[in-house]
């Protein structure tokens, strides 16, 4: 007697073909959605930088400035009475690692978005386990920075902050999003030296009204009020999305 054939979506060589793609492309987004329902998770503040920082290297006073930053961010959002901040990372080491420390310090969730590299992006063990993703896409990875943030803080970083650090300024300078999300640049001297924002404006690739898309900051603290000011949140928290709920048994 021939065995029945498993479920085409239980079928792991179906999945991980060329074409299951489309399938693992809409699980990086349905997976997290269901968690953040789940937790009631509707609002982040962002925190990019560099995974190679350390302490005692020549950046390395900016760890304890994104963990004090982080801390004084989840303290107030743990005092609101409605729609709550989580600080959120992309999960890995050095200044992600710093920010959902200073959230855990502060006795708050927090957010990682891991994702599958050769070196270096391990999850850091601050991170809510039930608010931990790993991602394979990249593209899915970057949605979800943007989708539930309300402001963002880009430390120094190098290629992989500057590709999510403008991705959102080309949304926010496109109109792209349907709110506006404060972009604050910490470490000013460093930012100033690696991006010319100025010679950009000379050569006509932006406008200067571009230039407020963005602020420089240089102390937690600081960084920390312009936040307060920027962000608007909700007096309730809003309604989780809903989908159809599924007809499959459980061990289906």
């Amino acid at each position: 007697m021939m065995p029945t054939p498993p479920l085409a979506y239980h079928d792991r060589g179906f999945v991980d073909s060329d074409e299951g793609r489309p399938i693992r492309i809409v699980s990086e987004y349905l997976a997290p959605l269901r968690a953040f329902n789940a937790a009631g998770v509707t609002a982040t503040v962002v925190f990019f930088g560099s995974a190679r920082v350390r302490v005692g290297g020549p950046l390395g006073r900016y760890l304890e400035e994104a963990m004090e930053l982080a801390r004084l961010v989840t303290e107030w959002s743990r005092s609101l009475p409605g729609e709550r901040l989580l600080v959120c990372s992309g999960g890995g080491p050095g200044i992600m690692e710093a920010a959902n420390r200073g959230a855990a310090l502060a006795g708050g969730r927090s957010v990682g978005l891991n994702i599958g590299l050769p070196q270096e992006q391990r999850p850091n063990p601050y991170i809510t386990a039930e608010l931990g993703f790993q991602f394979h896409y990249f593209f899915m990875r970057k949605l979800w920075f943007a989708h539930l943030a309300r402001a963002l803080v880009a430390f120094p970083g190098g290629f992989g902050t500057f590709d999510e650090l403008f991705e959102i300024l080309t949304l926010a300078q496109t109109r792209k999003l349907d709110r506006s999300i404060p972009v604050f640049l910490y470490g000013s001297a460093f930012w100033k030296e690696v991006v010319n924002f100025e010679a950009l404006v000379r050569h006509g690739t932006i406008a200067a009204a571009d230039l407020r898309l963005f602020e420089f900051v240089d102390e937690p603290r600081a960084a920390f009020e312009l936040i307060k000011a920027g962000v608007r949140l909700a007096p309730q928290p809003k309604p989780a999305s809903w989908f159809a709920k599924s007809r499959c048994h459980p061990d289906a």
